[in-house]
């Protein structure tokens, strides 16, 4: 069973009635509606997970408008094959006054100068610019022309719509499956739907390889067969791109939020995506110490020795490590009070200019040091009662005494919290009573 294009292209909506998803986009009242409706477009960038109809929608809009479409991919293109676009259009609009659409595809690829090299032909509207872009805009694409262009963001599609899409493929008979006649056993379906993970290309072109391996017309896809094809398949998951840091993001905030079923769940989706391991160890260790803190210091130990267990040991015996971290940063007591005080801190010392170090707390290791005063008068906390040398000063003259540190009441910190408000209290008597 073979054809020279693929199913998936094969199948390519003709029509809105053939659309599978984005119903936010494209039901009545909806953004897009009014342009397939009315014909008439604008710029704009579509945005959203592959196979979510994104060339598809821009073949539409063209056809709505009776517009020429030219498309580029931003992969295989550079600013020669623009020009010659920007002057096939020109030549377009001065012939036959159609208008020109100019579609490109991954426009997130493009760097600033190719990017450029269109603006001012977007401007003065020689072409209506559609990109497609799997990548957050707002990172990849100029200020100058996200000003000019409309962002819709698409969204993987929903189970019911990728039946909708296998069931279309198996009755078409003629640009489909459908003259193949092809029998699916229970199960079949629905696990290749969850495969395919919202992206309507990807079940095509699973189900095209298990249509191609079937011996003859009248065949049984069988779960045998969908298992042997899925072998090594993995959820989506984009190193370093949006998918990866939402990602990340949400592994953190379950963490944060002491929910370690959830923390799991998204542990185990990076992993299975194919993310590396040691990555996260790293981002535990942070997480230890930003949410965590001395509300329990355990946890910052914990994970540095997950991290150390990913190292030496790798897959599978270190992920276990990573997930035996995560669960216990997810139940520790939280508290982000020494990540305030260190931005706190911070704040002061970059917006302070270069203090001078107090004489007394000055390190004085020759003896013309100690003549200029270096270290004179200086008190030293063990000699003190209570080995606290109360009211003594630590910052630079002019700063005052400020509490950066505000130790939550939860954990050891609340230990803490206590010492902190009992050595602070003898600090503002011992200076009530200076000169």
């Amino acid at each position: 069973m073979s054809s020279r294009e693929p199913l998936a292209a094969r199948m390519r909506p003709a029509c809105a009635a053939e659309f599978c998803g984005q119903g936010h986009l494209l039901a009545a009242g909806a953004p897009l509606a009014s342009v397939l409706e009315h014909g008439r477009a604008h710029s704009m960038i579509l945005w959203g997970p592959p196979g979510t109809g994104k060339t598809t929608l821009a073949r539409m809009i063209a056809s709505a408008c009776d517009a020429e479409m030219i498309a580029l991919s931003a992969v295989m293109s550079g600013v020669k094959d623009i020009r010659q676009a920007v002057e096939t259009a020109r030549l377009a609009r001065e012939g036959s006054g159609r208008a020109t659409i100019l579609f490109i595809d991954e426009v997130h690829r493009f760097n600033k100068s190719q990017q450029d090299a269109f603006l001012p032909y977007v401007e003065d509207g020689t072409v209506t610019f559609i990109g497609a872009t799997t990548e957050n805009p707002s990172f990849e694409v100029n200020n100058a022309l996200l000003s000019r262009a409309r962002v819709y963001v698409l969204k993987s599609l929903t189970t019911d719509d990728l039946g909708r899409v296998f069931d279309r493929a198996l009755a078409d008979s003629e640009r489909g499956l459908g003259a193949h006649d092809l029998q699916v056993q229970d199960g079949v379906r629905e696990q290749l739907i969850e495969v395919a993970d919202g992206d309507a290309r990807r079940l095509l072109n699973l189900l095209e390889i298990l249509a191609d391996q079937a011996p003859d017309t009248g065949a049984t896809l069988d779960a045998a067969s969908v298992q042997a094809v899925l072998q090594g398949d993995s959820r989506r998951f984009d190193k370093g791109g949006d998918v990866f840091y939402d990602q990340i993001s949400a592994l953190h905030k379950s963490v944060r939020g002491s929910a370690p079923d959830a923390a799991l769940y998204w542990l185990c989706r990076m992993l299975d995506g194919g993310c590396d391991p040691l990555y996260i160890a790293r981002r535990l260790v942070r997480m230890a110490s930003e949410d965590i803190g001395n509300a329990d210091p355990r946890a910052l130990q914990i994970a540095l020795d997950a991290w150390q267990a990913q190292e030496r040991l790798g897959s599978p015996e270190g992920e276990l490590a990573l997930a035996q971290a995560v669960v216990y940063l997810a139940v520790a007591a939280k508290s982000n009070a020494v990540y305030g005080a260190y931005k706190a801190a911070m704040k002061s010392a970059r917006e302070q200019g270069s203090r001078e170090v107090p004489p007394h707390l000055r390190n004085a290791p020759t003896r013309l040091m100690k003549e200029l005063g270096h270290g004179k008068d200086y008190r030293y906390a063990h000699d003190e009662t209570h080995g606290y040398a109360a009211g003594e000063q630590y910052f630079p003259d002019g700063m005052g005494s400020p509490e950066y540190y505000q130790p939550v009441d939860r954990g050891l910190e609340a230990q803490i919290r206590k010492k902190l408000a009992d050595l602070r209290g003898l600090d503002r008597k011992a200076r009530a009573k200076a000169p």
